[in-house]
């Protein structure tokens, strides 16, 4: 039950000072562009969404009372009211549990104790060689056991990826039968096999078989006890500090998710595979690798195995979807449009010297301002939409996208109704935008629409930068997309009003590289918010012509998510 009156009153009354913004007078749309199929009740909502409140909102949700809104912790409930408050005093309906604003995500958190896990590699001939727990090896019990003792043979396993339509699969032995991995730890490469062929693996973009979480689930189905995934920075586009970092804090699981089953859901640092390999007499590392990106390749069992003592402290809890909905003129649930952003952060870490609140301004402070901005501007239209629009804060996206998997399959209504989902995730307030990407719109069948009304906004739409970096895959509109429903992110490009192209890419490469995921992702009274106000402003504009559209939008035919999208529109599981 959500009835934290306390933290209710603290957010209403913290609330105040910020709703004399909201008595704005009525926009001026003079300079709004004038876009085909909207209508002028719609134009005059889409030309109301005010940046001044966004900053009001990011500013709140990344105050140091929030302790960075970690899943489940007093900051995360504290946040929760806030948004449904803010749903509430725009007129929202609450389309969460029993007529609430509140979807309840069980969850269970996973804390590997460092100083009392450890791994060593058992060489068939001499002695044990002992790991260093952080620098050498990380790794998760995904069963939400608290103590874990395991000795197991360990098997190479390529890029572990099984794709039929690629013919390609690393589990496959010479006699063409799929090695057994039933109490075995899978050693896997980080990435898929490269390729400049895009009917090979999409060539150079990733596909999400290169994703990590789709090789613990692939071994998982295979029955392995673990997995072990080679890091190497130029394959996984980050460094192994992200690695150790983001498996320093806590872990969560969804409650009764089948997929985690693995003992050691794990990572090892590159030198320390070179070292697996020079035990096991297979030479080279990164030969091996070469060796597994190309045809022919056959999965190897080691004459190596791991022994591993894990203690994981465990806690069982229930974080928060925050989910409202705003009614269109049609009264049916088909043709409905979602708009989603994650409200959570990292927390605290109890450890750190220092300020050690992830207060997670730009992440995802921002995206959630543009959310409630979009809510309070469809809800205070003068005119509906034709059909519903909801919005949807998720809960625990740093977790792995949790609170949009549990969305997506708990959905407000059936994934066959809703026609899109754009998501918002971390846009830096640095001005105005003359670019965007929309990385996955391409794939739908509503991409020409896209286009048309970034041209209205004169907004450049730019490709992925790092396409090898997956990043498709690594936001909450994923999760949507699983299920079949038309999915992707805005977000601003790297081209500002003002600015050349090469100050847009260093300042996020400044971001990214000393406050990304750290304690100085913090609010500045400096952040311009007017782009992040275009860029809803151009949200709205797609959910509107999405919500009037006669058919619900489409996956393009021989995309990876169409046959999800047939799957619920036929009604079976």
């Amino acid at each position: 039950m959500h009835d934290f009156k306390s933290a209710c009153l603290l957010a209403a009354t913290l609330a105040l000072p910020y709703l004399a913004i909201a008595q704005s007078a009525a926009p001026d749309i003079s300079s709004f562009p004038t876009i085909s199929g909207l209508p002028p009740a719609a134009a005059a909502a889409a030309a109301s969404i005010d940046p001044e409140k966004m900053r009001a909102h990011v500013r709140f949700l990344s105050l140091d009372l929030l302790e960075g809104r970690g899943p489940g912790t007093r900051g995360d409930k504290l946040a929760a009211e806030y948004i449904s408050t803010q749903f509430a005093l725009d007129g929202l309906q609450p389309a969460g549990d029993n007529n609430s604003y509140f979807q309840q995500v069980p969850l269970i958190a996973v804390h590997t104790i460092e100083d009392k896990t450890q791994f060593a590699f058992l060489p068939a001939n001499g002695q044990p060689v002992n790991l260093t727990y952080g620098s050498q090896i990380v790794s998760k019990d995904e069963t939400g056991q608290s103590t874990a003792d395991f000795d197991a043979p360990v098997v190479f396993v390529g890029y572990g990826i099984h794709a039929p339509e690629y013919k390609w699969n690393d589990y496959a032995g010479p006699d063409g039968r799929e090695i057994d991995l039933h109490g075995k730890i899978a050693l896997v490469i980080v990435n898929e096999p490269p390729s400049d062929d895009e009917k090979f693996f999409k060539g150079k973009a990733l596909t999400y078989y290169g994703r990590w979480t789709y090789k613990y689930e692939e071994a998982s189905r295979r029955g392995a006890l673990g997995v072990l995934i080679i890091h190497r920075t130029d394959l996984a586009s980050y460094g192994w500090q992200v690695v150790q970092n983001s498996q320093a804090i806590e872990k969560s699981y969804l409650v009764g998710d089948p997929a985690n089953t693995l003992r050691a859901a794990a990572w090892i640092q590159h030198d320390v595979a070179q070292r697996l390999f020079n035990l096991a007499g297979l030479g080279d590392l990164d030969q091996a690798i070469e060796r597994a990106g190309k045809a022919g390749f056959r999965p190897q069992e080691l004459n190596i195995h791991v022994r591993a003592h894990v203690e994981s402290r465990v806690r069982h809890y229930t974080s928060t979807n925050i989910v409202a909905r705003v009614p269109g003129t049609s009264s049916g649930p088909e043709n409905a449009v979602l708009y989603t952003a994650h409200y959570d952060h990292l927390g605290i870490d109890p450890d750190a010297k220092g300020d050690g609140i992830y207060n997670g301004a730009a992440d995802n402070g921002t995206g959630c301002g543009i959310l409630l901005e979009l809510a309070r501007a469809y809800a205070q239209s003068t005119e509906r939409p034709p059909h519903a629009i909801y919005f949807a804060a998720v809960t625990a996206e740093e977790q792995g996208l949790l609170g949009s998997q549990y969305l997506g399959e708990h959905s407000p209504v059936p994934a066959r109704d809703i026609s899109l989902d754009l998501n918002y995730d971390m846009l830096l307030p640095l001005g105005i935008p003359l670019s965007a990407t929309v990385g996955g719109a391409e794939r739908i069948d509503f991409w020409p629409t896209v286009q048309s009304v970034a041209e209205d906004f004169n907004i450049q739409l730019q490709p992925d930068s790092q396409p090898s970096a997956g990043h498709y895959y690594r936001s909450d509109h994923f999760s949507l997309a699983r299920v079949g429903i038309p999915a992707f992110s805005i977000d601003s490009g790297t081209l500002f009003e003002g600015h050349d192209d090469a100050w847009g890419k260093a300042q996020f490469q400044d971001f990214v590289a000393n406050h990304y995921h750290q304690p100085s992702d913090e609010f500045k009274e400096s952040w311009d918010f007017r782009g992040d106000a275009k860029l809803a402003r151009f949200g709205f504009v797609l959910g509107w012509l999405a919500s009037e559209q006669a058919k619900p939008v489409q996956w393009k035919s021989g995309d990876e998510f169409e046959k999800a999208r047939k799957t619920s529109e036929s009604g079976s599981k």
